[in-house]
């Protein structure tokens, strides 16, 4: 299980799967700079960050980060270019 930091106040756990997945597609938004909205949900609740080059973020892992599904990075991207922001969504199934 990692950790995702954002500023000093929020660190939200996530699986190191998805913790990879969601540093993929951040990282290459803010490398076009694209801010967006980031939706976190957890055990406290559910919660909307606004996401800019100025943010900070850090993103720690239990284990060593694990490879990317080109597709499901694809889909996390997508979901940060809508009104409600990135978002958490399902791993496509490889066909």
């Amino acid at each position: 299980m990692g950790h995702l930091q954002y500023g000093s106040d929020i660190q939200v756990d996530i699986d190191d799967r998805v913790l990879g997945h969601l540093e993929a597609a951040m990282i290459s938004k803010l490398r076009r700079g694209e801010a967006f909205a980031l939706r976190l949900d957890d055990a406290t609740g559910a919660r909307t960050v606004w996401v800019s080059s100025a943010s900070l973020l850090v993103f720690s892992y239990a284990d060593a980060r694990p490879p990317i599904n080109r597709a499901w990075l694809e889909a996390l991207v997508e979901t940060a270019n809508t009104p409600t922001g990135l978002r958490v969504v399902p791993e496509p199934v490889a066909p």
